[in-house]
């Protein structure tokens, strides 16, 4: 039987953590965990026996690291490590199996009468135990399941790294194709720090296999991403990319996870995954523990059950008694309904009309139904629409939604000629300027005559997404550049378009069903565009007939009754007001091209703005229009402040309290350096660092003026989480677009040589010459380098000179660089719970032959356990570094 048989049905259950169980098995730091799957197989195969005895029916394979990147030099291909993965957990199943059996030949009333648990075959219960055994819980012998496990590759994926995403999506797929050939039952991709390394992994499980895909992402306790996305984006994402389960595992104990799980169901009916650690690590007598035991654990997952959590188990720190208890407290129930159903359907006949269905019963299990669930009622998921970069969703139908219209290079020459350079610098600023003056959602049109759209469409998504965490519109007809950009796309992308005629729906909904997309409906088919609202109407219920055939639900089509110039026909506008109120009173969203209806009038700013109030009245969910027209968003604002979407007029107060009114910009502005920093614009940082060295600044003015402030801010929005990882890795690089363009500058004498080395010193807190190196490494036994990799491009940018010892770093190493480069300060990371040892390790050498301060920080790194290892510093992040850095050596860290 497929899992798909139980899932959402009953409660599932996943094992435990699998590495420290085999640490304590004897895993040495620096060995790979997934080799034991063919050097130590047994073993392997006994604690994969231990979480099914424990009531575990979903195993996952030991291959969480098992891609080409992590195997290389291992003298083991992928294929083979997958295999033997997938042996030893058969291996379980058949062991625990057997012992069923025996105790089914013994039929022995002791055994029945002291067992806490049973096996459960055909009907009959039989207990199966082991001497060091205490309790079991009831086994189903007939749900076995065992999910090739996919972890985070280890690198960050373009434009912020440079892993490539086919690379990435090849990485994958070479992990599906094994798991395939070991029958594997699932796809589980856990641990995704990053939504958008969760993608490629997702597309390689769809692509190469027809198996289940269930995903699961490490939040931190506000329930972001390391790339910044939030529950919502990164739950819409996942869905929209047809996985059957999503989830939570790693990162938090059960207790926040119970916390964000009705974050999930907001915008989800999928079944819920929650596989959290046991807490806190924390070392104790030389050993890592975490702050959780079996029974609070469990306690937390019946709550995690309450919010919703329908497949449940355990990450880090987890043993099989955590299961057993877990499996014990829930045992019998069902998985609690999400939210009651309010889905727009479409009927079948020769006249296909448009219907709202009732809500569905109330949850089956009332008395375990925590009031959260009880009362979050009004927003039902299943009719929810939203889209998403990669940070947080837009939702439409709540507040009117503002799509940006400026990157269309129809009837603009300076992007026309922005396209045809390759000048993505261009295309940010028009796009980040449009953001400034109120823009929600960005339109991306690259279509010109002569040009690569397919390239050049990909270019400007992916340079976009590099500086704004906003939702993009992808538009365009072209269905290559729209496969590659939506394949390309971070998060749940907004796609126009498709319409009417029978070729369109046929090329365009394949894609947006693959990609998860939300597609603008156009009311017109081969006939043209109807004159009469009817007419319009029929071929928006016709577009969301056959988006269903598709499997694309009705809630992710938004329909465009289109705007036709009122000087050709003064009934247009009616018309669109028309269909606009129909679709609102049957729950369908809209979008339109607000400023198309002025086409050759004079004082076309005013006919929109007043056109734009008049369907914001009619019901207008989203606009594409000019958000750098101050009339419009006068219409726009005003109308929030009179409907009630903005209550209490608070944002039109803050607007327009001390604001020069009938504003209009179009003209795409030159950036300062600071501000080129902050937006992560390169190009226009070098531009502008010339433009001020042009102008007799001093290297040294422009360092501590723009160049260091900017840093600053991005820093502190970063520890304020207003600004996420992407923000951060493309401020940097726009700094050192700067100093890179000072260093230009100031290559003619040995003196300006000087100069520059003593400006980025006394700028930054840092100066090679005087001493100011850092030496940066990986523990021993932990090839995880993200984060590493992060904190050197900061440490660098701000003129500190950092020797990367790279991954898997022995303690020996480290000293001797200390020595080598006399390095004032040493950083250390580690992402596994079973490498922290290597760290104290590591700590205790440099203690004995160097003065270094050291500094230490990494997923499983709390300050307490900072200062349990002997570290002098604890940095949750990579700003924290930088300002442990330049406290240090400005003197105030000693």
């Amino acid at each position: 039987m497929s899992i798909l048989d139980f899932l959402g049905k009953e409660i599932l259950y996943f094992d435990g953590a699998m590495g420290t169980r085999l640490q304590a098995a004897g895993l040495k730091p620096g060995e790979l965990p997934e080799v034991w799957n063919i050097t130590h197989g047994d073993v392997v195969a006994e604690i994969h026996a231990s979480y099914v005895r424990a009531g575990a029916n979903i195993l996952k394979s030991n291959t969480f690291g098992a891609n080409a990147l992590k195997m290389q030099g291992s003298g083991y291909s992928v294929e083979d490590v997958v295999l033997a993965a997938f042996k030893n957990a058969r291996a379980a199943f058949t062991r625990v199996s057997e012992e069923c059996n025996d105790r089914r030949r013994n039929q022995t009333v002791v055994a029945r009468e002291q067992a806490g648990a049973v096996c459960s075959d055909s009907g009959e219960e039989f207990a199966v135990s082991k001497p060091q055994d205490k309790q079991f819980v009831a086994l189903d012998l007939k749900k076995q399941f065992v999910a090739l496990d996919l972890g985070p590759t280890g690198k960050l994926l373009a434009p912020y790294g440079d892993l490539q995403f086919e690379e990435a999506v090849a990485l994958y797929a070479e992990q599906v194709r094994a798991g395939v050939k070991a029958n594997a039952d699932l796809v589980l991709v856990e641990t995704m720090s990053d939504s958008y390394e969760a993608k490629p992994a997702i597309l390689a499980a769809k692509e190469n296999s027809d198996l289940p895909v269930f995903v699961t992402f490490t939040f931190d306790r506000d329930g972001k991403l390391l790339n910044g996305a939030d529950v919502e984006t990164a739950v819409l994402m996942a869905e929209g990319l047809g996985v059957d389960a999503v989830g939570f595992n790693c990162g938090l104990g059960p207790d926040l996870v119970a916390r964000l799980l009705p974050r999930a169901r907001r915008v989800t009916d999928l079944p819920l995954i929650a596989n959290p650690n046991a807490g806190l690590p924390v070392e104790k007598d030389g050993r890592t523990v975490f702050t959780t035991g079996p029974e609070e654990f469990a306690d937390y997952m019946l709550d995690v059950y309450r919010e919703g959590g329908a497949v449940l188990g355990g990450c880090c720190g987890t043993n099989p008694d955590y299961i057993r208890l877990v499996a014990e407290r829930t045992k019998g129930l069902k998985p609690m309904p999400l939210h009651a159903v309010s889905e727009i359907k479409i009927t079948d006949g020769e006249e296909a009309k448009i219907i709202i269905a009732d809500d569905v019963a109330a949850a089956s299990n009332e008395s375990t139904v925590s009031p959260a669930y009880k009362n979050n009622k009004k927003e039902k998921c299943s009719s929810i629409t939203a889209v998403a970069g990669y940070g947080a969703p837009v939702y439409f139908g709540k507040k009117p939604v503002l799509i940006g219209e400026r990157i269309n290079p129809t009837g603009k020459p300076l992007l026309k000629e922005a396209l045809r350079n390759g000048d993505m610098d261009y295309v940010c600023r028009l796009g980040l300027e449009q953001l400034d003056n109120g823009a929600h959602i960005l339109d991306v049109n690259t279509g010109l005559p002569g040009l690569n759209e397919t390239e050049t469409l990909c270019n400007a998504v992916t340079a976009l997404q590099a500086v704004t965490s906003v939702p993009l519109e992808i538009d365009t007809s072209h269905y290559e550049a729209m496969e590659k950009a939506l394949r390309l796309y971070n998060g749940k992308p907004l796609l126009n378009s498709v319409n009417g005629k029978q070729e369109s729906m046929d090329n365009v909904f394949p894609l947006a069903k693959k990609y998860g997309a939300a597609v603008v409906g156009l009311c017109l088919d081969e006939k043209g565009i109807p004159d009469t609202a009817e007419g319009r109407l029929a071929i928006a219920e016709k577009i969301i007939k056959t988006a269903a055939q598709y499997g694309i639900k009705a809630k992710n089509i938004i329909i465009d009754p289109l705007a036709l110039t009122v000087s050709t026909d003064s009934r247009n506008p009616a018309i669109d007001l028309a269909v606009i109120q129909a679709l609102k009173a049957k729950g369908i969203h809209t979008v339109m091209g607000v400023s198309n209806i002025s086409f050759g009038l004079p004082n076309r700013d005013a006919v929109n703005s007043a056109f734009f109030a008049m369907s914001l009245a009619a019901g207008l969910s989203s606009a594409i229009m000019n958000p750098q027209s101050g009339r419009m968003l006068e219409a726009y604002h005003a109308y929030c402040a009179l409907s009630g979407a903005d209550e209490g007029c608070k944002e039109f107060v803050a607007r327009y309290a001390d604001a020069p009114q009938h504003k209009t910009a179009v003209k795409v502005s030159e950036y300062t350096l600071y501000d080129a920093i902050v937006k992560g614009l390169v190009e226009q940082s070098g531009i502008a660092t010339k433009k001020l060295l042009e102008e007799q600044k001093a290297p040294l003015e422009v360092i501590n003026q723009f160049i260091i402030p900017a840093l600053n801010t991005v820093g502190e929005g970063f520890g304020k989480k207003t600004l996420f990882l992407p923000q951060l890795l493309m401020a940097a690089d726009a700094a050192k677009a700067a100093f890179d363009e000072i260093k230009k500058q100031m290559q003619g004498t040995a003196a300006q040589n000087n100069t520059a080395a003593s400006a980025e010193g006394n700028g930054s807190g840092a100066d090679a010459s005087s001493g100011d190196t850092i030496v940066l490494a990986v523990v021993k036994g932990d090839i995880h380098d993200i984060g590493k990799n992060i904190v050197k491009v900061l440490w660098e940018n701000y003129g500190y000179h950092v020797v990367d010892l790279g991954k898997d770093v022995p303690a020996e190493s480290v000293v001797e660089a200390v020595e080598k480069h006399h390095a004032k300060l040493v950083g250390l990371t580690a992402l596994m719970t079973t490498t922290v040892a290597a760290m104290e390790d590591t700590i205790q050498a440099l203690r004995r032959k160097t003065r270094t301060k050291i500094l230490v920080g990494g997923a499983v790194m709390t300050q307490e356990y900072a200062d349990t290892i002997g570290a002098d510093g604890y940095a949750p992040d990579a700003v924290a570094a930088v300002d442990y850095a330049n406290q240090l050596f400005k003197g105030k860290g000693e």
